[in-house]
């Protein structure tokens, strides 16, 4: 199978195009043009370890704080689901659950799974490892869904003096492990997908 690797041919950072002139400006926009991302997956493990090393916080710590009459109540995201299941509300804990807890866990494992896989270049097919880039851009764009809901009750929630909910630190920690988890998966130059399931060179040779 022919790249443009092969060909010779490199892609503009910022918009795209495509140019016989490696390492050149682009002619379109004025950008860098590369054959591929330098550096990738020592950014895409940065900012996977800065994800992680967030993520513990994000859940320990509560994200929710309630003042009410009754005093102050803090919420973790584990408890905030086991709250709302005790109350009846079982699609909203189900919702928060899948969002906070399944979806960033899947996506850090599906990240280091295919950084790995390239990096190691394990014998996979090209196309097993594009479903899991295509699956870590679908997912990602729910692993707001818990910052929203506390940024929405905050401020609806404020009934004079009887309650009023506010943010915790650990929204903010939360916070941080979504965006250098987005940060980690769109480090990721998908092109290198294709490159390790190519022999390396010499390889012929040695068999």
């Amino acid at each position: 199978m022919t790249t443009t690797r092969d060909l010779g041919w490199a892609r503009c950072r910022t918009c795209g195009t495509l140019t016989d002139r490696p390492g050149e400006k682009c002619l379109v926009c004025g950008a860098s043009t590369e054959v591929r991302k330098p550096q990738s997956l020592q950014y895409v493990w940065a900012f996977w370890f800065a994800g992680v090393l967030a993520y513990i916080p994000g859940n320990l710590l509560p994200i929710m704080v309630t003042d009410s009459v009754a005093g102050t109540s803090p919420s973790t995201i584990i408890g905030g689901v086991i709250s709302l299941a005790h109350h009846g509300s079982y699609v909203i804990a189900a919702v928060i659950f899948i969002a906070s807890i399944a979806v960033p866990v899947s996506k850090f494992a599906i990240i280091a799974w295919l950084a790995l896989s390239i990096q190691m270049r394990w014998k996979l097919s090209t196309h097993r490892r594009h479903m899991a880039h295509e699956v870590i851009e679908f997912i990602g764009r729910w692993s707001m869904i818990d910052v929203f809901v506390v940024a929405a009750l905050a401020a609806l929630i404020q009934v004079g003096g009887l309650m009023a909910i506010s943010p915790g630190i650990g929204l903010d920690a939360f916070a941080l492990s979504v965006i250098f988890t987005m940060l980690s998966a769109n480090s990721l130059d998908p092109r290198m997908i294709w490159d390790a399931s190519r022999p390396r060179e010499g390889e012929h040779a040695a068999t």
